[in-house]
């Protein structure tokens, strides 16, 4: 699904060097993230055990099996790590799989990692065998369309107060934003456009160099 031949511009493209970005790779769409992590000019850091996310500046939590990551992510510890990542302000990308894990909300089973205010409905767009790639304008990742690929895709039935629609297809919700979380229904990492980590990890590097002003302004009054 990678299309080497297309030319996506560098309109999001900052120094992203001095970040570290974990990708939760409990299953999934792991080394396909980490690639994208790394060409972005990152470091991307395999995380299998808690303990680790403390280093990260990011989190990206995969496609894949939602209930496998889930069951993975309870018996390991994640829920109550990733849900105070996220309330410390640094930022979580879930993807396909990975939105299912962050709502609030999910249709016909319990939520996981409850932190995102919308509704998932799982495997809204059917089958494997019915998989597609479809062209979408996402006005925060510039003019130019964004290829998106979706397998056995969620869709976002509900987005409730707080959070920022940034996509839809056919009317349906596939892509949000609340604070410092974002979910998509589709997986970026199966293209070769670098706009959607590049998006994320310029939330990253915000809030960086907050963390960074705000120590160095303490230090200062001290």
């Amino acid at each position: 699904m990678k299309d080497n031949a297309r030319d996506y511009g560098k309109t999001l493209e900052r120094d992203f060097s001095g970040l570290k970005i974990a990708v939760l790779a409990l299953q999934g769409a792991v080394s396909e993230h980490m690639d994208c992590v790394g060409r972005c000019g990152a470091r991307a850091l395999h995380v299998r055990r808690p303990g680790l996310l403390h280093e990260a500046d990011g989190l990206i939590i995969p496609g894949g099996e939602s209930t496998t990551i889930g069951r993975l992510s309870r018996l390991f510890g994640f829920r109550e790590e990733i849900s105070a990542f996220a309330a410390a302000g640094k930022p979580i990308l879930g993807t396909c799989a990975g939105a299912i894990l962050l709502a609030q909300r999910v249709e016909g089973q319990d939520p996981i990692i409850p932190i995102m205010n919308i509704t998932v409905q799982r495997n809204a767009f059917g089958r494997q065998r019915e998989s597609f790639e479809t062209e979408l304008d996402i006005p925060a990742l510039g003019a130019e369309p964004f290829c998106a690929v979706f397998i056995r895709a969620p869709l976002i039935k509900e987005a409730a107060e707080g959070v920022e629609v940034l996509a839809t297809y056919n009317t349906g919700i596939i892509f949000v934003r609340e604070k410092n979380l974002l979910a998509t229904a589709f997986h970026p990492e199966l293209t070769d456009d670098l706009r959607m980590h590049q998006y994320f990890m310029g939330i990253a590097l915000e809030h960086q160099h907050s963390v960074t002003s705000s120590l160095n302004g303490h230090q200062a009054s001290a």
